[in-house]
């Protein structure tokens, strides 16, 4: 009978299958930094230059913070 994978096993997987395939690796990094550099444009769009003091402001107008 075949052991089932843990969570742990599908990390090495992924990881000797990034490390064995630059293109899948490219295609990976290119993902994550799409997705950091639209968070990032959203973010900046809704709080402006004073991102910090702005969020604060929002988070506890919800009172999401104190």
């Amino acid at each position: 009978m075949k052991k089932s994978m843990n969570n742990l096993d599908y990390v090495v997987l992924y990881a000797n299958q990034l490390k064995s395939n630059p293109k899948l690796f490219e295609q990976q990094k290119q993902l994550i930094e799409s997705q950091f550099n639209a968070s990032s444009s959203l973010f900046k769009n809704a709080f402006g230059k004073n991102f910090k003091e702005n969020a604060r402001l929002y988070l506890k107008a919800r009172k999401l913070i104190n």
